[in-house]
């Protein structure tokens, strides 16, 4: 697993064996970036990404200027190697969260421009993931939210809904709020 670009491309990402997660590919990583490159300018952008599982999303973000960066992840495993790998990668703008993800999504008073979301696949609420940001307004003005999801789930009939992509059998949702 690597940063695929920006001021930390191509340094390579070690999480351990042993850590619960299913990281998007880096094609599908790279493609989602690809996309994303071309609506928006990353540079001092606001970036939130949720059930961060090896921070791999967080570290692009970071990697290609955003500020500040958040990842959360109930798992300490996985806040605890994206806080050290971010230490050693010099990531300032970095904040690594260990809370239930609809607990921060809840409470919190942030708003950002870009969240991913990259649920656990078996998760039960993947359906609500979306509905939710939008209810607690946690999306600036022109701000996206993409959702990583297997092929069973089809965002296309919600409210903020503009496209879906696939990239084997990784599938994207693109929600934004105009």
């Amino acid at each position: 697993m690597r940063i695929i670009s920006g001021k930390y491309g191509r340094r390579n990402i070690r999480p351990p064996k042993d850590l619960p997660v299913r990281p998007t590919t880096d094609m599908a990583k790279e493609s989602l970036f690809n996309i994303l490159s071309n609506k928006i300018d990353f540079e001092n952008k606001s970036a939130l990404d949720l059930f961060a599982g090896t921070g791999s999303i967080a570290f692009e973000f970071v990697s290609r200027g955003c500020q500040p960066v958040v990842a959360v992840d109930k798992n300490f495993q996985c806040i605890q190697f994206i806080k050290k790998a971010g230490s050693a990668f010099g990531m300032e703008d970095l904040q690594a969260i260990r809370t239930d993800v609809f607990r921060y999504i809840q409470s919190t008073s942030k708003k950002f421009d870009l969240i991913f979301a990259d649920p656990p696949y078996a998760l039960e609420s993947i359906e609500t993931i979306n509905q939710l940001v939008f209810e607690n307004k946690l999306l600036n003005k022109d701000g996206w939210l993409i959702v990583e999801h297997p092929r069973e789930i089809d965002f296309s009939e919600q409210d903020y809904f503009v496209e879906h992509r696939k990239y084997g059998k990784v599938n994207f949702s693109f929600f934004t709020q105009d």
